[in-house]
């Protein structure tokens, strides 16, 4: 209801926004998920929940040319080595098989084929990493082993929370993090000016092409928020949701100190 009051196509910050907001993160990611483009391996990215690693590497690769790279996403980590391996299986199109050392042979030989054979670059996002576990970081490297560690079929991005990348570095885990070609770590934005503008690309994306918020309240924002993307799309949803119940055309600075304090009861 809020959006038809307040004329707008749909959550400012949300999932629905069709271009990222760039303060000049998205312009160095871009280069190194170039780099795993031209020259196939391991990609880290890391952020707090909410900065938006799902969307970046969602707006990454839509632009991608489907003759030439096919883009897998798995999301579902919190399983044991085989049963992501069976759901890596599924993704790629391949019946799993009930042992290990078959699924494997299987996965790797799809793989294979469509490197080899199609002129096709796999690119796997690995969603929610810091889920995976130990086993897996350990003989990851191995799966990525092909004819001899002499040839690089896939390119792999481990997307996860800032502990992924402290996994990733254990030295029992070594043999991974040679493999890591490309690391990127997302930042709050915390800049008061750029929280700004952050906020009106969000509002601009969906529609609204005039100012609703006070200069007071989007300095409230950014405190609550702490920079985090996420938490600043909840605090003016709940806002709007408010302010066309009170059908108020704007959202006042109680209105949004009133959203926040309802958020931080959640």
């Amino acid at each position: 209801m809020y959006k038809a009051f307040f004329g707008l196509t749909h959550a400012p910050l949300g999932k629905e926004c069709p271009v990222l907001w760039d303060n000049g993160q998205l312009i160095k990611f871009n280069q190194q998920f170039n780099w795993l483009l031209q020259s196939p391996g391991v990609g880290l990215l890391t952020a707090e929940p909410g900065f938006g690693k799902t969307a970046l590497l969602r707006q990454a690769t839509q632009g991608l040319n489907p003759h030439q790279y096919a883009v897998y996403y798995i999301a579902d980590t919190d399983f044991g080595r085989l049963d992501f391996y069976r759901e890596l299986a599924v993704v790629l199109g391949v019946q799993p098989a009930y042992r290990r050392a078959q699924l494997w042979r299987d996965i790797k030989a799809h793989i294979t084929h469509l490197a080899t054979q199609k002129n096709i670059l796999p690119i796997m996002v690995i969603d929610e990493s810091q889920n995976l576990t130990t086993d897996f970081f350990r003989d990851f490297p191995a799966f990525l082993n092909f004819v001899f560690d002499s040839k690089e079929y896939m390119t792999v991005w481990l997307l996860g929370h800032p502990e992924l990348a402290r996994e990733v570095d254990r030295p029992i885990n070594k043999a991974l993090a040679s493999r890591v070609q490309a690391r990127f770590k997302l930042q709050p934005i915390n800049e008061r000016d750029a929280f700004k503008q952050l906020v009106i690309h969000g509002f601009t994306q969906a529609g609204c092409t005039h100012s609703l918020i006070s200069d007071s309240g989007f300095e409230l924002m950014r405190l609550a928020s702490k920079g985090n993307p996420r938490l600043a799309h909840q605090i003016i949803v709940t806002s709007l949701r408010l302010a066309c119940d009170k059908n108020i055309n704007h959202l006042p600075d109680d209105i949004i100190n009133e959203a926040i304090l309802i958020l931080k009861q959640n």
